[in-house]
């Protein structure tokens, strides 16, 4: 598929087959997702029903569809394969599609060039000659009417023909489609252009006339199907970017077998009762109950929870998660399937079908088209009516479609969509549907997803009273636990002492005790490893649910929940549980230190916001655009988002599903950008009149997003915005630039003076100068 009417056009021949309910095509995708009843019709026949006109289906689960002959559309059922739509996929489908039509376009150019020869040594000066019968040109004339004798002439309409049908052939099949579905098309344009052309040529060289307008018939096809193939590789660039994304659904699952050993098994081949052994660092395949001990799992993939949760026996987990800490055995239970499977078909189900339906050439076309066709069958009226006769007539007709279809709007908008596309990617903005640029100026709401998108993602210390060398013994026990908070902690150690983050730390002698004061004993009490280093020797280490304790440097040391260390030392005090409290407010994970029955202090660990997120809000707002964040966080931990200015409203503790009903809520107020990066948000992406997603994040989500920020920058929601705005200026200007052919031509004809010489060269000066346009800078120039 190559554009919307290919959407529209496979979806009627889909929708109208006996047993099925729903079709809806994607030309983006270059998929179609059909709902059907077997027992009526099967797979087989709906392949075969929708592979026509050049488009052949493919069942989403065939590994290897392109060894079945041209690439074109993707028939998925209600089997999870139909319903997993995979880029990586689309993207081999499209490069095959892709290469047909450069295929084409090539060979179109290389004989139409051959056959351009004539015109330019033979042709176009008896054109010019036939102004002036005594002109030095004048015998160019004779030497046409040899060649008309002889074989030159038919084999000239034999191959003019072919070029016709091999290059022009995606031009009148989406014109036909247009005529099928009553939807008149830019598409419908160049080809009543081309055909009108080598029809009047056709008869021209039957009756011995001169003006033979093959070549309007071979320029307009190639400059067309070069914007066309312009576009085509474009997107392809763009399926490439996007494709690089990782995924985080699981294919093989280790299940246990009855005589203790593991065999790896395809997702699809567990069954209700079956044991199935995730280990530490690997993904959990579908839901299940956790059998034996306790884990911790990364659920942020699929809840969007920034922070790592504890799994004991008996509890639900979670398919996507990722066991960060322990080992997990886990029973099927129920019919296998995961929440990240479950994402994945709310995604297709959700995302709208109707990419490019509005695009201001197509609508142009349509109102143009009609009066074309209608001042051309009055020309032919006109010339029969004064004795013309029906060859009159019938050239009368061509010849005014020749002059007046603005067969440009056809090359006028795929350039302009090539040009906006590839400066967008230039800028690190991936942008797979064209029509991007139009909704994003429509927007009045855009939802930001906190976790990963707002905020990096990732656990850092944001600050600690700790001296440095009690972080490093804190360290020395983290370092035996892969939680993330541990990591982030050994981290921070690693970095060496010194202020962190812009923020300094408290002296030693200030560190809280459990008392509420503080204690001036903490350097005293690490001993000195020789070398001006803290001994950081651990034994007797053990891990909890909440945290890790053991023997370092002959201290008891606990590291972790403030539930944990207070237990072990009797009491936080007032003072520690109020800056504790403090900081789960603003969005901070506190892990408290003590130490042989005492508390020695706090390190703050956080999901740190990204740089640029204030600017971005700000920006947006002074838009006049209301900015929303969702995240499925406690309250506490957005309390700066909160509390920003430019920051409308923020939902927290909002599950996947939360988000996506957040965001069909918000549509009531207006149209909807949703930004985000996990898994977790593709629905809410898809849901959302625009979906951006980040370079961090998952193929799902990109799947379901409109836009790709390639990079880490949410200054580029910001650039995605001014490209929009330009883009459209840029577009109208294209729009009028494609009728400067007309202007050329159709006076020229009015006074009887018009040739193919003249058609062609007004051809190119049009294609000349919206090519020229739309290579300029957008943001610098338009």
């Amino acid at each position: 598929m190559h554009s919307a009417t290919c959407e529209t056009y496979l979806e009627s021949v889909a929708g109208a087959l006996e047993g099925v309910e729903r079709a809806e095509a994607s030309y983006v995708a270059e998929a179609l997702s059909v709902d059907h009843d077997p027992d009526r019709i099967s797979e087989t026949e709906l392949e075969r029903a929708v592979s026509q006109l050049g488009y052949t289906a493919y069942r989403r689960e065939e590994a290897n569809p392109e060894d079945r002959g041209a690439s074109g559309g993707d028939v998925g059922g209600e089997s999870t394969g139909g319903t997993r739509r995979s880029r990586e996929m689309s993207g081999v489908r499209k490069r095959r599609s892709d290469d047909i039509l450069e295929m084409r376009y090539v060979a179109g150019v290389v004989f139409g060039t051959f056959l351009l020869v004539p015109y330019a040594t033979v042709f176009y000066p008896v054109y010019l000659s036939a102004y002036s019968s005594r002109g030095v040109l004048a015998h160019y004339q004779g030497a046409f009417t040899s060649l008309e004798g002889g074989v030159f002439l038919p084999v000239l309409f034999v191959l003019t023909g072919a070029v016709l049908l091999l290059t022009g052939w995606p031009l009148l099949r989406g014109a036909y489609v247009g005529l099928r579905l009553r939807e008149p098309n830019a598409h419908l344009l160049a080809a009543l252009t081309i055909l009108a052309a080598y029809a009047y040529g056709t008869l021209s060289l039957a009756f011995g006339r001169i003006d033979v307008y093959y070549d309007l018939t071979i320029v307009v096809a190639a400059l067309v199907m070069a914007a066309v193939f312009a576009d085509a590789m474009v997107k392809r660039r763009a399926m490439d970017c996007l494709v690089d994304l990782t995924i985080s659904q699981v294919d093989e699952a280790r299940r246990l077998e009855a005589d203790g050993s593991t065999r790896s098994v395809p997702v699809g081949e567990l069954e209700p009762g079956d044991w199935v052994l995730i280990r530490e660092g690997e993904r959990i395949p579908v839901d299940g109950v956790l059998l034996e001990s306790e884990c911790t799992v990364d659920e942020a993939v699929v809840t969007g929870e920034s922070l790592p949760v504890v799994v004991t026996p008996g509890e639900t987990v979670v398919g996507g998660s990722l066991v960060v800490d322990g080992s997990a055995v886990i029973d099927v239970g129920g019919e296998p399937t995961s929440r990240l499977e479950q994402l994945t078909e709310t995604v297709w189900n959700v995302q709208s079908a109707t990419h490019g339906m509005t695009r201001h050439g197509n609508a142009l076309a349509a109102k143009v088209a009609p009066a074309v066709i209608g001042v051309a069958i009055l020309a032919g009226v006109v010339g029969y009516g004064v004795g013309s006769g029906a060859t009159g007539a019938t050239a009368a007709i061509l010849l005014t479609v020749v002059a007046a279809s603005p067969w440009a709007l056809a090359l006028a908008t795929p350039v302009s969509v090539a040009a906006s596309v590839h400066e967008a990617l230039e800028r690190g903005i991936v942008v797979f549907d064209e029509t991007v640029f139009e909704r994003i100026r429509d927007v009045d709401v855009v939802v930001f997803d906190k976790t990963g998108t707002l905020t990096t993602g990732e656990m850092s210390v944001r600050e600690t009273d700790l001296s440095d060398d009690l972080l490093a013994v804190a360290a020395a026990l983290e370092r035996h636990s892969s939680h993330p908070v541990a990591e982030a902690i050994v981290d921070a150690a690693d970095d060496g002492p010194g202020p962190r983050d812009g923020r300094s730390r408290r002296a030693a002698t200030e560190s809280p005790r459990s008392d509420g004061g503080s204690s001036g004993e903490s350097d005293a009490a690490v001993p000195d490893a020789g070398d001006g280093t803290p001994a950081t020797d651990v034994r007797e280490f053990r891990s909890h649910a909440i945290g890790v304790e053991g023997i370092v440097a002959g201290d008891r040391v606990v590291v972790g929940h403030p539930d944990l260390v207070g237990e072990r030392t009797g009491g936080l005090g007032p003072a520690l549980e109020e800056r504790i409290e403090r900081e789960r407010k603003n969005g901070g994970l506190p892990v408290v230190v003590g130490r042989d029955g005492h508390v020695e202090g706090l390190i703050v660990v956080g999901d740190e916001p990204r740089a640029d997120w204030e600017q971005t809000v700000t920006s947006l707002h002074e838009r006049g655009v209301d900015v929303v964040v969702l995240t499925g966080d406690a309250e506490t931990a957005a309390g700066r988002f909160v509390d920003h200015p430019c920051v409308d409203h923020v939902f927290a503790a909002v599950p996947p599903d939360g988000k996506t009903a957040a965001v069909e809520r918000l549509k009531g107020q207006g149209r909807v950008a949703m930004v985000g990066d996990g898994t977790n948000d593709a629905p809410a992406l898809a849901e959302a009149d625009l979906g951006v997603s980040l370079g961090s994040g998952t193929a799902l989500a990109s799947d379901a997003a409109d836009l790709a920020i390639v990079d880490e920058e949410l200054a580029g929601v910001e650039r995605a915005f001014d490209l929009a705005t330009a883009a459209r200026g840029r577009l109208r200007q294209n729009l009028g630039l494609a009728l400067v052919y007309n202007a050329i031509a159709v006076p020229i004809a009015v006074v009887g003076l018009l040739n193919p010489l003249f058609a062609t060269a007004a051809a190119v000066v049009t294609a000349a100068l919206v090519a020229a346009n739309a290579s300029r800078s957008l943001v610098d120039g338009a």
